[in-house]
């Protein structure tokens, strides 16, 4: 009998092992809300940049190509930003991290008063970037962050929960910058540019004050790898060295699919009110609106991510949601009036769960080498700098035609979800 009930307890003890772990733990509940908040911070910078794109092409006339530029000061910064902010978060920890961005990003939004001032796009571009260096700093720590508050295995849940709050500030941004920016397009609206960025810093400003008074409680590192592991149990050194960040293929292939992810992203942000305008003969201030409900479609993609990869692998919804995008660009493309339209909305909703996805199988056994990894994914948003120019040439001539491009990358992030996603050890995040 006593054997009887030990075979119950040891099958009972390994049924619990093996039950779903917890999204998050009671005492990271208030860490959680905060850092989540953050995300919903920069959906707001990124969009609000796409209203500035069409704007400057009204107010300071500037070409379509020269617009892109916009995007380029932006996620410009997230190439050189990147590995700098790793190693300020290796040294000083989340919460530094969390801080220094929210000052860079406050700095950058009260320039746009001198820029606006001045009536300078390069000045813009420079108050862009250095806002862009804070949005930098607040992904690359952010995220590694959101996963440390809990079980790896749910990190892949936490990072669409936490994105789809980047979905709402993404709603946001282009409902306050059509109201505020895109209403007469006259010189004079720089004016109203300058206001809202004054109150954008203002606010910015008073979040880092109180995320100072924060107490952040102690984390242990959810992406130890199986090798970190067994060195660390048994004290012994290996007889192979340890992989270097490169060798690790499932990163490297992560870092890859995240710049071609941010690339289609920034190019199909930055022309949705131009092909609103041009091809479905929308004043810039609805298109702007439109492009607001693209982001509605983009946060349920995320919160209905999140609750899918409960029971999908996150890599196959990655994979699927990607051959979704290049069906949608496809009809874009064709410049088929209300059909092509709604295809352009559908597309944010087909790419919501791709960068959080690919952040985090990117990050998978990475063990001590987690925080680096994050610094070179976070550079692989330069993307987005290099695209929405590409794109503007093709629609100086026909915004459609440009919305060809996109599917390039969408190639690239369904290798990555079918195959190259895989970690040493097989795991499939």
């Amino acid at each position: 009998m006593t054997e009887v009930t030990a075979t119950k307890n040891v099958t009972n003890a390994g049924y619990q092992e093996e039950s779903k772990p917890a999204f998050t733990e009671k005492k990271y509940l208030v860490t959680f809300v905060f850092v989540t908040s953050l995300f919903m911070l920069w959906g707001i910078a990124i969009t609000m940049g796409d209203v500035l794109n069409t704007h400057f092409q009204e107010v300071l006339k500037v070409s379509k190509a020269q617009s892109g530029l916009v995007q380029f000061s932006i996620f410009g910064a997230y190439f050189l930003m990147g590995i700098p902010a790793g190693l300020f978060m290796k040294r000083f920890g989340y919460k530094m991290g969390v801080l220094l961005g929210l000052c860079l990003y406050s700095i950058g939004a009260f320039l746009f008063v001198p820029a606006a001032a001045a009536e300078s796009f390069d000045f813009f571009r420079l108050a862009l970037f250095i806002l862009g260096c804070g949005l930098a700093t607040l992904e690359a720590v952010a995220h590694p962050f959101i996963a440390a508050l809990g079980d790896q295995r749910t990190s892949d849940q936490r990072l669409n929960f936490a994105q789809a709050f980047n979905g709402l500030g993404a709603v946001i941004g282009p409902v306050i910058g059509g109201y505020f920016l895109l209403r007469t397009g006259t010189p004079g609206e720089l004016d109203s540019v300058e206001v809202l960025y004054t109150i954008i810093g203002s606010v910015i400003l008073l979040l880092a004050i109180a995320f100072a008074f924060v107490k952040v409680p102690a984390l242990v590192d959810p992406h130890e790898s199986p090798s970190d592991a067994a060195q660390a149990g048994n004290g012994l050194i290996s007889e192979n060295k340890p992989k270097s960040l490169f060798q690790h293929r499932h990163f490297v292939w992560a870092c890859i699919a995240q710049f071609f992810n941010v690339a289609a992203q920034g190019g199909t942000w930055a022309f949705f009110i131009t092909y609103g305008k041009e091809k479905m003969g929308l004043p810039a201030e609805m298109a702007s609106y439109y492009f607001s409900l693209s982001m509605v479609l983009m946060m349920v993609g995320r919160f209905s991510g999140a609750f899918l990869m409960r029971y999908i692998a996150p890599n196959k919804l990655l994979a699927a949601y990607a051959l979704a995008s290049m069906v949608m660009c496809v009809i874009v493309a064709q410049s088929w009036g209300t059909a092509s339209f709604v295809a352009l909305l559908l597309i944010n909703f087909f790419f919501s769960i791709m960068f959080p996805t690919i952040f985090s199988l990117g990050l998978k056994e990475m063990g001590s080498k987690t925080q680096q990894a994050s610094s070179f994914i976070i550079m692989g948003v330069v993307g987005g700098a290099v695209f929405p120019p590409l794109m503007g040439m093709v629609a100086d001539h026909d915004v459609a035609t440009a919305y060809y491009l996109p599917i390039i990358c969408y190639v690239v992030i369904f290798l990555f979800g079918y195959k190259f996603y895989k970690t040493a050890t097989g795991s499939r995040g």
